[in-house]
């Protein structure tokens, strides 16, 4: 069986199951028999849109974010699902802090539950730093179906390593 990075956390009958698919040269049509077509947010300020309206559902007390953007630089094996990050600058007297949320750039044309989901994962880094059960219960409450589209997400990067891009 071939190393399935983006999936070896998980058991391994759904290893094989995603292994099967790879060997029968199937595992685009089971991708495309559950997300048909991609989104319609392909620029940074629908990027920005999408999410803030998350955010104001979900998490209007939480911290502002100062950017929202596709990052072309996001190294898919160390941050698969995005990035997050918290800035703090000296301003004079003043220290200021930012939010951050960068998506890498192959979800531009990915489905829109595999975004929505990425977006919800990482807007939950605003309040839960660490991936404990506090974080994914938030992640749950913003989206019920996360952990299947967290899968889901990482069936699609396998996909897009071993055979390419279909979308």
């Amino acid at each position: 069986m071939e190393q399935l990075k983006y999936i070896s956390a998980y058991p391994s009958h759904l290893q094989a199951q995603i292994q099967t698919l790879i060997e029968q040269d199937k595992l685009k049509h089971y991708l495309l028999s559950r997300f048909p077509e991609p989104h319609k947010i392909t620029n940074d300020k629908a990027l920005r849109d999408y999410v803030g309206n998350i955010k104001n559902q979900y998490m209007k007390k939480s911290a502002n974010l100062s950017k929202i953007q596709y990052d072309n630089k996001i190294h898919l094996v160390n941050n698969a699902l995005g990035m997050h990050s918290y800035v703090s600058r000296i301003q004079g007297s003043k220290l200021k802090s930012k939010n951050e949320l960068r998506i890498s750039t192959l979800f531009k044309s990915a489905p829109i539950k595999l975004l929505n989901m990425i977006c919800v994962h990482e807007l939950a880094h605003l309040k839960e730093k660490d991936h404990n059960k506090a974080f994914y219960q938030l992640c749950q409450y913003m989206l019920s179906d996360y952990h299947q589209l967290e899968f889901d997400a990482r069936v699609y990067l396998t996909q897009v390593e071993f055979f390419g891009e279909i979308y």
